[in-house]
């Protein structure tokens, strides 16, 4: 798996796509204000990290999208936590109509002007829309893609946003999950020291009724990232694919 590079250069494998965390580098917060390590589920700490940075991420599409669902055939998407949009406009650009949701304006903003310069087809494609999850309503069965990456919050909000998310879901659709794995907090990657926002595979399962999913992928899986210091380390990813039946 290669890595993509953030906005300023460095690479990772998109290791701080993450939403709902802060990184940590050298003691400091990184892209946004308030304590280091501080992280909030509200609109004014992710205003304030938008804002922080003309660009945060690369604009490149998270490598465990383009795995596991480079394959279907396009279709209505939801990008949950879309940030600039990167994965939006790459699945827009393959064909499906997106509708990507975030906290901040600000973020939303990057992703309408991103699909812009993308040109007309993509731009008719991409719906942008500033929601809570914990708390807007997707509609029943409205999409035959949810996905979300590196979205981590609070367990209470985090068990309501993955019944939202898999609500959204149409039969024979699919559900794709990613965030940061526990295990990282025991490598120099420099996540916050908050292991209640990290979760396992088996986290995101328990939310799905087994008796409507086929859950093909439920992994912790592997990859290769830079640390703060430039080292190279292996990381983990919680990664859930997961297939409502018709």
């Amino acid at each position: 798996m290669t890595g993509a590079t953030r906005a300023d250069g460095r690479t990772g494998g998109r290791d701080e796509e993450e939403r709902g965390m802060g990184q940590q580098h050298d003691g400091a917060g990184h892209g946004h204000g308030g304590h280091p390590g501080e992280v909030r589920h509200d609109r004014e700490f992710w205003e304030d990290r938008y804002r922080s940075a003309p660009q945060v991420w690369s604009g490149r599409p998270n490598p465990q999208l383009v795995d596991e669902v480079g394959d279907l055939a396009p279709g209505r998407a939801l990008d949950v936590a879309c940030g600039e949009g990167g994965d939006a406009l790459w699945l827009a650009g393959r064909g499906w109509s997106v509708t990507a949701v975030d906290l901040a304006r600000t973020a939303l903003d990057r992703v309408e002007a991103a699909a812009a310069a993308a040109g007309p087809e993509v731009a008719a494609r991409v719906r942008t829309e500033r929601v809570d999850i914990a708390t807007w309503d997707a509609g029943d069965g409205a999409y035959d893609l949810v996905t979300t990456h590196f979205l981590h919050l609070p367990p209470d909000v985090r068990a309501v946003a993955f019944a939202r998310m898999a609500r959204a879901v149409a039969p024979g659709g699919t559900l794709l999950v990613v965030a940061h794995h526990a295990s990282d907090l025991r490598t120099t990657i420099g996540r916050p020291d908050l292991p209640e926002l990290f979760f396992d595979p088996e986290d995101v399962v328990a939310a799905l009724d087994p008796a409507a999913w086929d859950v093909p992928v439920a992994e912790a899986r592997p990859r290769t990232a830079t640390d703060p210091d430039g080292r190279a380390i292996t990381i983990r990813d919680t990664v859930v694919r997961a297939v409502r039946r018709a």
